[in-house]
C-alpha cells in the first residue's frame, strides 16, 4: 500500500458504504492514513448513542424517550485515523459499544428518526470542519445517499455473505453460525431505515470478497487519481 510521505493532504470527501463485514472500517481506515485525511466512523457514533441510551434504563420501545436521551448525550468521537476514540460525556465507551448488548440494541435505537437527524447533522458539521483542514474518509451506511452526497468520490464495498460473516466471527471469537443470522438480522433491521445493501446511483462498487485490505486500498488510491485527471479535486 503507498504511504509516500510526500503525497498532496487530500482535500475532499470519499465516502465509503457497505454492509457489515465488508471491510468498510478498516479500508476507510488505512485509506485515511494513506491519504493524510481524517476518518469518521458514523457507525461507533450510533453504537456511543446506543450506549448512552442503555446505560440511562431507557426502553427502546419508547421513540421519544430514546431520541431525547441521544440529544442531551454528549457524544465526543476523534476523526485522527491513528488515534480513534469515542467517548460519551467524560467515559470512554471505544470497548464497550463493541460488546453484544450494544450490538443488538444499536439498529433499534438508529431507526428513530429522530435520532438519526440529529447524528446525521452531527456527521455534516464534522464533514464540514475537515473540509476547513483537509479530507476525510467517511464510511458508515448511507453516506454516499444522504449524509455526504457531493462526496467527490463514493464506494460501496461488498462481499460474499459467508465472506462477510467469517470475518466477523474472526474479528469477535464468536461462532461462525451465530455471526451469519446476526448479520441478516442486522441487514433486515437496518433495511427498514437505511438501504445497507444498496450503492449509491453515482458510487463505485467493489467486491472486497477475494481481496486483501492493502489491494482494496491501493484500488481506491487508483480512482482517486482517475478522478484527480479527470478534473475532480483529488490527492
Amino acid at each position: 500500500m503507498q504511504t509516500d510521505s510526500n503525497r498532496t493532504p487530500f482535500h475532499g470527501v470519499v465516502a465509503i458504504d457497505g454492509p457489515s463485514g465488508s471491510g468498510k472500517s478498516t479500508v476507510a481506515r488505512r485509506l485515511a492514513v494513506a491519504l493524510r485525511a481524517g476518518y469518521l466512523d458514523t457507525g461507533a457514533m450510533y453504537r456511543a448513542a446506543t450506549w448512552a441510551v442503555l446505560s440511562a434504563g431507557i426502553e427502546l420501545s419508547d421513540p421519544d424517550a430514546v431520541a431525547d436521551c441521544v440529544r442531551s448525550a454528549v457524544l465526543t468521537i476523534t476523526t485522527d485515523p491513528t488515534a480513534v476514540s469515542v467517548r460519551v460525556g467524560d467515559v470512554a465507551v471505544d470497548a464497550a459499544i463493541r460488546g453484544p448488548e450494544v450490538t443488538g440494541a444499536v439498529s433499534a435505537v438508529a431507526g428513530v428518526p429522530a435520532v438519526r437527524a440529529h447524528l446525521i447533522a452531527e456527521q455534516r458539521r464534522l464533514i464540514d470542519a475537515a473540509r476547513d483542514t483537509g479530507g476525510i474518509v467517511v464510511e458508515g451506511r448511507d453516506i454516499g445517499a444522504v449524509v455526504a452526497p457531493d462526496a467527490e468520490l463514493k464506494v460501496f464495498l461488498t462481499a460474499d455473505p459467508v465472506e462477510r460473516a467469517r470475518r466477523r466471527s474472526a474479528e469477535t471469537a464468536a461462532d461462525l453460525n451465530a455471526t451469519a443470522a446476526d448479520l441478516r438480522r442486522r441487514d433486515t433491521a437496518d433495511s427498514r431505515v437505511t438501504k445497507p445493501l444498496e450503492a449509491a446511483e453515482d458510487a463505485t462498487v467493489v467486491d472486497t470478497t477475494y481481496e486483501s485490505i492493502d489491494q482494496v486500498v491501493e484500488r481506491l488510491l487508483g480512482l482517486l487519481a482517475q478522478h484527480a485527471a479527470a478534473g475532480v479535486e483529488a490527492p
